[in-house]
């Protein structure tokens, strides 16, 4: 078990609820699990504050340890748990393993917590779930790739969409592909919006995520014409996905939406935005001849949508 930090972790202070030593080590007293073995990242985080380096480092203990457990279980905060689910989905490789992420949306340190059930769903898991990056949250076993918190208070936060792909890269043997530095960006698409702050993020950073309206349309300025087609000089790889969380996008269907194929836009199809800037990060962290090939191949069931 790999503790992270998190709400499920947390406890009271004068500044609001924050990670706490000895939380998780109590509650796995309460559930008397004997065969356990707890990793705690220290220090702790709230997952808002979670980074690269992060995932970096959850991805690195569990290759490390891979042959001498049969499960993995991350306990994480909710916040970011999605960005660390499709994170390790694509980061690892070749598992064996199952890999259960879970938290709570009560700490367990209050009363009427979600954490206790999590923690012994995620446990059973563990022990039975088919090899790959999974969510465990409230009774829910859901796929790491198309994970994503829907409500922010509600104790079945997490939804995810269905994908015939299991949450796992192939591979002869278990190994991780670390995430390097680099500078990516989500631009959504609104009405009006600044033309300078779209052209600058545009000419500058290394990847975008770009949340385009509907199935796939954007409004046609001069400025973001220009911005676009500069990204595609620089050979700056950008994702289109749809702003509207279910039924993904289709570029082409509509000719407001022809720049984005003139300009080279990845089509995102049903991707999260957790899964598309996961993968931009992840992509920029291979070789770069393995790189345009990695950005349209469905790696670990990210999209579904007209998915190879």
């Amino acid at each position: 078990m790999i503790h992270t930090g998190g709400t499920i972790g947390m406890g009271a202070t004068p500044e609001g609820f924050a990670p706490a030593e000895g939380v998780i080590e109590a509650a796995l007293a309460d559930l008397r699990v004997a065969d356990v073995t707890l990793l705690p990242l220290l220090p702790l985080i709230d997952s808002a504050q979670a980074t690269p380096a992060d995932w970096n480092r959850i991805a690195q203990a569990i290759v490390d340890n891979h042959s001498d457990y049969n499960g993995f279980i991350v306990t994480h905060g909710t916040d970011t748990l999605a960005f660390t689910a499709s994170a390790l989905c694509f980061a690892l490789a070749g598992l064996k393993r199952p890999v259960i992420l879970t938290g709570a949306m009560r700490p367990l340190t209050v009363e009427k917590s979600d954490g206790l059930q999590n923690l012994s769903d995620a446990l059973q898991a563990a022990e039975t779930a088919p090899p790959g990056i999974w969510v465990q949250f409230a009774g829910q076993l859901l796929h790491g790739a198309r994970v994503r918190k829907a409500h922010s208070s509600a104790l079945d936060a997490f939804t995810a969409s269905r994908s015939a792909k299991p949450p796992l890269q192939p591979g002869k043997t278990p190994s991780f592909t670390c995430y390097q530095p680099c500078e990516i960006g989500i631009l959504s698409m609104a009405p009006g919006q600044s033309e300078a702050c779209l052209a600058h993020a545009l000419t500058t950073l290394d990847a975008i995520v770009l949340r385009v309206f509907g199935a796939g349309t954007l409004p046609e300025t001069p400025a973001l014409r220009a911005g676009l087609l500069a990204a595609q000089t620089r050979q700056t790889p950008i994702i289109a996905i749809s702003q509207s969380p279910k039924g993904g996008i289709a570029l082409g269907t509509y000719a407001a939406g022809n720049l984005l194929l003139e300009a080279g836009v990845i089509d995102g199809h049903d991707m999260t935005p957790e899964a598309a800037y996961t993968k931009l990060a992840h992509v920029l962290s291979l070789p770069e001849p393995q790189r345009q090939a990695a950005l349209n191949r469905n790696l670990c069931g990210e999209f579904t949508a007209f998915g190879p």
